[in-house]
């Protein structure tokens, strides 16, 4: 059995932002020569997400909007988390909802998606760096 383990590192210039990562994936499918495997992605941080979804301008912004008003980050004094000193409440929440992680199946050397999908990276307190683990495994 094969395995690869790799990490991407995001420094957003705002506080939320979604990335398109789905070519850096790739590139390490390829590398870790698996034919026949799994891709994990996983957002090694609390505050951030990684999901599927159609690269699509208009439902990022959906996303923003929805997202937003599930959680939203202000006022900041409307969550208790934030009494320790932070203004994150929000990106907690929308981390929860977004999910941490994804699991891609490889199938002939590459990332068996279904029509429009691609992987992002979503970042919800961001300016700081953080860490996305890559791990493929098979054969």
């Amino acid at each position: 059995m094969k395995s690869l383990t790799e990490y991407l590192t995001f420094r957003t210039k705002s506080r939320r932002e979604f990335v398109n990562i789905t070519q850096e994936v790739e590139k390490f499918v390829k590398k870790s020569g698996v034919k026949e495997g799994i891709c994990l992605v996983n957002a090694m941080h609390i505050t951030a997400s990684v999901f599927i979804n159609d690269n699509e301008s208009g439902l990022h912004n959906d996303y923003e909007k929805w997202l937003e008003s599930l959680a939203p980050h202000q006022p900041v004094d409307q969550y208790q988390h934030n009494d320790t000193g932070e203004d994150n409440a929000d990106a907690h929440l929308k981390r929860q909802i977004m999910g941490r992680e994804v699991t891609i199946a490889i199938t002939n050397g590459k990332l068996d998606f279904g029509p429009w999908e691609a992987i992002f990276y979503g970042e919800f307190d961001g300016k700081r760096s953080k860490r996305v683990l890559v791990k493929i495994i098979g054969e």
